[in-house]
């Protein structure tokens, strides 16, 4: 008979920004630690409270070394709409569970929380004080306790519209807290080697989660410009590689892209930008490399693809390629040819990356990428597919009043077969997503018209 998995209930305290991004994170990283996603919640909006039923604190413990997208965790003892609720819910939970952690040699302490409202402390310690009823026997610690304790009030939303009462209120012991420093100690500010499209430091730790990239992974980026998503990979140790057509970039030549400094100094580049951070042993190498032309053997060789491919804003589009048609029976160029650059399409582009990820992706291995999109026009079916990968999330971040940029990620479930490279051309998302060639155009489309608007505002 097999035997029953209880599940204990936790508290996630979420960080309120990239609300789009926090649960296909959370779900991508209790997949990666064998834990699966329970919720006692239907939806999850944009509450910062998130009730979680896990199988252990292990799995809680480990969740929070990874994600930027929660600040804390908490086991959940009581909860409720009022204070009476929330007694009466402490009343009933399991005294065996609670007096591992309040026996008279423990030292705690306990904290209040309160999201979109702020308390006096003279209230504080009536909320305190009212919890007296608890089994509490060990001593008082401020500064250094062995046990901490929270109580966790939600006031909504609107701070516009502060209610008198909180909707909600928790009670927990603090578990621990997530990767929110990552963030700042990784900014790009403070980075050695930038350009002009380096990848935000938070969203740069989100992909690598949605990911799933763990110890001793290989990690690829085909458009790695200065290595920021390789960054974050190899702080989760992974090892990494990547490709960039653009030489300047990927060997630090040319000129700077930081202001006041007119070119690069003789040791800034992406390897050096690893070795900044203390993680220059997870550098495998970067190469000077077409995406459209990959010179790859046949083989799966990656764990996970995370790139953020170029949209023709900040960054152009290129592939190399001839003026003049080479007939088809050449497959190799003569040595005294020279390549120049092409323009490459969006939807060539993403389709070449998701025939490449279906082909050097590990079975459950996950392509990761940006998708930018003119929101006016954007549907589903513009996502690019392939039969090789299952779409797991779908995230929008907005760049502008008409334009955004979504994070798919998708993850390989079927060999990859010969067959398999062509498929999307019978696919219904083929023609609409050809549609988004013109992105660029309808981009500065909308930047033109936004100018000419405020333009005419000022002058009335």
């Amino acid at each position: 008979m097999a035997l029953r998995c209880t599940l204990d209930r936790y508290l996630l305290l979420m960080a309120q920004e990239h609300l789009e991004f926090r649960l296909p994170e959370i779900k991508s990283l209790l997949s990666l630690f064998g834990g699966q996603f329970i919720s006692s919640q239907e939806t999850y909006g944009k509450s910062p409270f998130w009730i979680l039923s896990l199988p252990s604190e292990d799995i809680a413990r480990n969740l929070m070394k990874r994600t930027v997208c929660a600040k804390s965790i908490f086991e959940l003892w009581g909860h409720g709409r009022s204070p009476e609720e929330l007694y009466n819910s402490l009343k009933n939970y399991p005294l065996e569970k609670m007096v591992p952690f309040l026996h008279s040699d423990s030292t705690y302490k306990i904290k209040i929380h309160t999201f979109n409202k702020t308390l006096t402390q003279e209230e504080k310690v009536k909320r305190i004080d009212a919890l007296e009823f608890l089994p509490f026997e060990g001593k008082v610690n401020l500064k250094k306790p062995q046990h901490i304790f929270s109580i966790l009030e939600d006031y909504g939303l609107d701070p516009n519209c502060i209610p008198e009462n909180p909707y909600n209120i928790y009670f927990g012991r603090w578990i621990a807290d997530g990767q929110r420093e990552l963030i700042e100690s990784y900014s790009v500010k403070k980075r050695h080697f930038i350009g002009n499209t380096s990848m935000d430091a938070g969203l740069s730790f989100i992909m690598a989660n949605h990911g799933k990239v763990k110890e001793n992974d290989i990690v690829f980026d085909p458009f790695v410009g200065t290595g920021g998503l390789l960054i974050a990979s190899a702080h989760f140790g992974a090892y990494v590689y990547g490709t960039d057509i653009d030489y300047n970039t990927v060997h630090g030549l040319g000129k700077a892209s930081r202001k006041n400094q007119k070119w690069r100094g003789p040791d800034e580049n992406i390897r050096a930008n690893l070795r900044q951070y203390g993680l220059e042993k997870y550098y495998l190498d970067v190469l000077v490399s077409d995406a459209s032309k990959p010179s790859w053997r046949k083989g799966t060789y990656f764990d996970a693809i995370i790139t953020d491919p170029p949209y023709g804003i900040r960054e152009s589009t290129r592939r190399t390629g001839s003026q003049k048609e080479i007939p088809r029976g050449i497959e190799k160029c003569p040595e005294s040819h020279v390549p120049v650059s092409l323009s490459y399409h969006l939807s060539d582009m993403f389709f070449d990356l998701l025939n490449f990820a279906a082909e050097t992706l590990v079975l459950g291995g996950r392509l990761v990428y940006w998708l930018p999109v003119y929101t006016p026009e954007y549907t589903e079916e513009m996502v690019p597919w392939h039969p090789c990968l299952k779409l797991i999330s779908n995230c929008e971040q907005k760049l502008s009043s008409h334009t955004s940029r979504r994070l798919i990620t998708m993850e390989k479930v079927k060999k990859f077969e010969n067959r398999d490279q062509y498929s999307h051309l019978l696919s219904d998302h083929f023609l609409p997503y050809q549609g988004h060639n013109s992105f660029r155009e309808k981009y500065f489309s909308g930047v033109t018209k936004r100018i000419i608007k405020e333009e005419k505002s000022n002058q009335e």
